[in-house]
């Protein structure tokens, strides 16, 4: 299966940090996690998906695209992004650097015969902030949305050896299937309703506020820091005067 938008003659697939955590769309019981703000990606942060990518290491670039992806060929991938048609998601620290991202792609047309249209999910997160649970987290949020579009189901391709990635499927409630080596995941979704349109929503939302601050403490830090620097050269030039 084509991935949209993915670095010539290769189908991506998906590494993301590990979890234990089920997801909300199965039936079964989920366990606790603190919530994580989950922020959309539009063309604007285009540079910040571009550095997310290239700061993959080469066996990172591996399982997220199925082969070693060069630095020409991350960027040509994201310069094909169509943020009009498909859906983007990231996680950002407090330094607003993006930590964790999600590409949700749609299709107009069914992508394996016989199945009805589906979603493919696709994401990263970032070596040093694996373990947290943010794999999980990008992926129920991935369901959310999906649900909320009339997609059946979710799909996901991957390498057989990207156990993270296919931990979270099974974990959801997906069928597996391995063929040597590569693997392709469905997951069947129930419809949407009130508390998903709703849950979007207010997620949206909360998300938007959570960025927001973070952007204005990063604002007022760099000022600080470009106050202190010019404060220091005053103090310099004042000392040497006296001099």
């Amino acid at each position: 299966m084509e991935f949209p938008a993915a670095p010539p003659n290769k189908a991506p697939t998906s590494e993301i940090g590990a979890t234990s955590v089920s997801s909300p769309a199965t039936q079964g019981p989920t366990r606790h996690r603190s919530w994580v703000p989950v922020r959309s990606l539009t063309s604007r942060h285009r540079d910040r998906i571009r550095a997310h990518l290239l700061a993959l290491d080469e066996h990172d670039r591996y399982l997220r695209f199925g082969f070693p992806a060069s630095d020409a060929q991350i960027s040509h991938y994201v310069d094909a992004l169509d943020f009009e048609r498909d859906e983007l998601f990231g996680i950002f620290n407090r330094r607003l650097d993006l930590i964790a991202m999600a590409h949700l792609a749609y299709s107009p047309k069914p992508q394996v015969k016989g199945r009805p249209a589906m979603a493919e999910f696709g994401g990263t997160v970032k070596q040093s902030a694996r373990a947290r649970g943010l794999g999980a987290r990008l992926f129920d949020h991935a369901i959310l949305h999906a649900r909320n579009r009339g997609i059946d189901t979710l799909f996901i391709q991957a390498l057989s050896e990207n156990t993270a990635m296919l931990k979270i499927a099974r974990n959801a409630g997906a069928e597996v299937q391995r063929d040597g080596p590569e693997a392709e995941a469905w997951l069947a979704l129930p419809p949407d309703d009130f508390a998903s349109q709703l849950g979007e929503m207010v997620e949206g939302q909360a998300a938007e506020w959570d960025y927001q601050l973070k952007l204005q403490a990063h604002r007022v830090q760099a000022m600080m820091k470009a106050l202190g620097e010019v404060t220091s050269t005053i103090e310099g030039t004042d000392r040497s005067g006296s001099n």
